[in-house]
């Protein structure tokens, strides 16, 4: 997804954070936070107040599941500038 790849993720590294895609599917997207997120009480924050807010304005009916942690999920795809889909 552009906006994660484009807008997200590097916002979320300007502050030390990582954005790996998990999953996406027709109605579904599953995204987790590591780094400087992994493990920071305000991830919650975050999640609600930049990551949902954009992702509905862009498809508001798709389910976000956002996970956080210093283990990656596997399989999962670090997004970003350089890397990632």
């Amino acid at each position: 997804m552009k906006l994660c790849r484009e807008v997200l993720a590097p916002l979320l590294r300007a502050d030390g954070g990582k954005l790996y895609l998990v999953a996406i599917e027709a109605n579904h997207l599953s995204l987790h936070l590591a780094g400087r997120f992994g493990g920071c009480p305000g991830t919650p924050l975050v999640v609600k107040q930049v990551i949902e807010p954009a992702v509905r304005a862009l498809a508001p009916t798709v389910e976000l599941k956002v996970t956080s942690g210093m283990r990656v999920p596997e399989g999962a795809s670090l997004l970003g500038a350089d890397s990632g889909p």
